[in-house]
């Protein structure tokens, strides 16, 4: 057994020193530390440079802990702090968490995504795990997923050659048989499409705008179907506007959806004046007896291109003539009504009506596509 003191020495004007001895039980040879502490600007250890007896035991060397005081200066002692002490029996005694023990390289796990999201699509689109009906036909751009639902509950989908009623029904793109209508779905998932279209009045499907559009495409895509486009929500007939087109139904669903809270801004031409209490009925707002306040209601300067008072009316809860009936609510007549924003994608000024334009990656980023 070895027993170790600790002695100050101190001979200024030389720095201080730290004696650590250590001797033996079994024998009465001892072998002494000088640890010299340095001037303020640099501090060293510094062993004992005397001779030692070769014959004798190796000593093992004590190497102090290095803490500090209440005063906030360092001070050495011979244990360890109590914290870390404490620190230690909770880490042996507490057991390890199984998603610790979980390889993080691999998905599935708590810590933070490690691969791209070029990577991660792939293993999506590759590696996929049976996923929801109604999900799978939106994604294949059948329909929206409200869409696909319907679809589903109307008998019109068959998997592997029986009908399936139930949406949530797990199904694999890959190694199932899925038929809509008659039409089998492709084991592959086709590319997406997103255009914005400034819908004229009198229309009020808008897919057919866009067929030049598809003339090249299937010129450059020979013998591949031509995917099915459907409309981001909707504008009815006599309404004028932005409207999205699109084949992604997770998308539509997300952007149509009122739980997304995307807002929709629209521009009100009126017959007549507007008062102020039109505006209070307007902002206080019911749509077929539910209590549906819009966002904002403001009445635009006039201009002179624009002899009729109008209205810029921002929702975001897209009920079915939601501004038109707050507009004849509030005891004004509309003539006209035209969308020109949906989140934070806005019409562009130079789109004439009937024209489309594809959208690009900024474009779906204010429309919450790419994150």
């Amino acid at each position: 057994m070895f027993s170790r003191t600790l002695t100050s020495v101190s001979s200024p004007p030389s720095p201080s020193f730290l004696r650590i001895s250590a001797s033996s039980s079994s024998s009465s040879s001892s072998t002494e530390f000088k640890i010299s502490f340095a001037p303020p600007a640099i501090k060293t250890l510094v062993p004992d440079p005397s001779p030692q007896d070769p014959s004798s035991a190796p000593v093992p060397v004590i190497i102090p802990w290095i803490v500090r005081d209440g005063n906030g200066g360092f001070m050495l002692q011979a244990t360890p702090p109590p914290g870390f002490v404490q620190a230690m029996s909770e880490r042996k005694s507490s057991p390890i968490k199984k998603d610790e023990k979980k390889n993080k390289n691999f998905p599935g796990t708590n810590s933070p995504p490690k691969y791209s999201k070029a990577a991660r699509r792939f293993y999506n689109q590759n590696f996929r795990e049976p996923q929801r009906l109604s999900k799978v036909l939106a994604a294949a751009g059948v329909a929206s997923r409200r869409g696909s639902e319907e679809l589903i509950f109307e008998g019109k989908v068959t998997v592997n050659g029986s009908v399936c009623t139930t949406p949530q029904t797990r199904v694999d793109l890959s190694r199932d048989s899925i038929y809509v209508n008659g039409n089998r779905l492709s084991k592959k998932l086709p590319p997406k499409f997103y255009f914005a279209l400034n819908k004229p009045k009198g229309i009020e499907i808008s897919g057919f705008l866009i067929d030049d559009y598809w003339k090249v495409w299937s010129k450059a895509n020979h013998g591949i179907p031509r995917p099915r486009l459907f409309t981001v929500g909707r504008l009815d007939v006599a309404t004028t506007g932005l409207i999205i087109v699109t084949n992604d139904g997770d998308f539509a669903q997300r952007i149509s959806h009122p739980s997304s809270n995307f807002t929709k801004e629209y521009i009100a031409n009126i017959e007549g004046v507007v008062h102020r209490r039109h505006l209070i009925s307007i902002s206080e707002g019911t749509v077929d007896g539910v209590h549906c306040v819009p966002d904002s209601v403001e009445l635009l300067s006039a201009q002179a291109d624009a002899p009729r008072p109008r209205l810029r009316i921002v929702v975001h809860e897209g009920r079915n003539h939601e501004v038109r009936e707050l507009i004849k609510n509030s005891g004004l007549q509309l003539h006209s009504l035209k969308r020109v924003r949906i989140g934070g994608f806005r019409l562009p000024s130079d789109l004439g009506l009937g024209k489309y334009v594809e959208l690009k990656e900024a474009d779906l980023k204010l429309l919450g596509v790419l994150v």
